[in-house]
């Protein structure tokens, strides 16, 4: 797995990217080399943030965790990373690494004005075919509220969403 490893506004010092690799070393008997995770730290109002993105087989896996310390971050996202394999067991089998669930164990841009405000968050992926059900996986896995992606079928661009009575809706687009 091939680490990235980035501090908004604040330098990571070399024994926590080292404590970093060695816990992300635990995921990698489900991805495989080719994969890239993506971590962000920064330090929001006293709240350590952690952010662990990763990239396998066109997969996204997120987790952003606030805690007092990194380490009690980085610990709590891994563990909603593995939460997420897990959960998504049988549907991700087939695009992770061969044998990952034999044991039975399963870029964003920010610019700021100078007070420091949020202005824009940006965010680009690529948008591949997929069926609706892969889709609301994906937006699951990203704990978001909604997914765009291009339906396999139609070849639309299409929206899910999370619906307050915990139900799920589809957006489709015309022409």
């Amino acid at each position: 797995m091939k680490v990235n490893i980035i501090g908004r506004q604040m330098n990571v010092w070399n024994e926590m990217k080292e404590t970093i690799d060695i816990k992300l070393k635990k995921l990698d008997k489900y991805f495989s080399d080719e994969c890239s995770a993506t971590v962000t730290l920064s330090s929001k109002h006293n709240q350590k943030c952690l952010e662990i993105t990763i990239t396998a087989s066109g997969i996204i896996f997120r987790s952003e965790v606030e805690d007092e310390t990194f380490r009690n971050a980085l610990d709590r996202a891994i563990y909603s990373i593995e939460r997420q394999i897990r959960k998504n067991k049988t549907r991700l089998q087939r695009k992770l690494r061969k044998g990952a669930f034999d044991n039975g164990i399963v870029d964003t841009n920010e610019e700021f004005d100078e007070e420091g405000e949020f202005i824009i968050r940006e965010k680009t992926f690529p948008l591949k075919p997929m069926s609706t059900e892969e889709a609301i996986m994906q937006m699951n896995l990203l704990e978001h509220e909604f997914f765009v992606f291009k339906n396999d079928k139609s070849g639309d661009v299409c929206v899910v969403y999370k619906r307050r009575d915990g139900a799920y809706g589809l957006i489709n687009t015309e022409g």
